[in-house]
């Protein structure tokens, strides 16, 4: 990806959709590798304020777990977070570390965290209000 695509979708927090549980191992250990699908592609999904309502519709609306959405500091994350093309129209943060090393989500990163309510087909939180 050119750097000025990289620079233009840069912003100052990503955010973490993680259910009870990997939040409960991240406050626990310090630091966590996520769920099997950032196990298995080797870095820890992220979405930009504005993808995380249509990220919790395409892929958690029919989860029974208790999700939370994490707060994340971009800048705590260095250069291990990148910004890669999924699509012809989306541009989403993956954190994978130092040279694409997959090393796990700091808790230091982690500003906010908050409970995601599902009402109506419609998911809430104070974040993204």
């Amino acid at each position: 990806m050119a750097a000025k695509e990289q620079e233009k979708e840069a912003e100052e927090f990503v955010y973490r959709i993680s259910t009870a549980q990997e939040w409960e191992e991240l406050q626990k250990a310090g630091a966590c590798y996520g769920g099997q699908l950032d196990k298995s592609t080797g870095c820890i999904h992220l979405s930009n304020l504005h993808q995380v309502q249509s990220t919790l519709q395409n892929f958690f609306m029919k989860t029974q777990a208790e999700l939370y959405l994490l707060q994340v500091d971009s800048k705590k994350l260095g250069d291990g977070l990148i910004y890669e093309r999924v699509d012809e129209c989306n541009v989403f943060p993956h954190f994978y570390g130092p040279s694409r090393s997959f090393i796990p989500l700091p808790l230091d990163a982690v500003t906010k965290a908050e409970k995601i309510t599902l009402s109506d087909g419609k998911f809430s939180c104070s974040l993204l209000n």
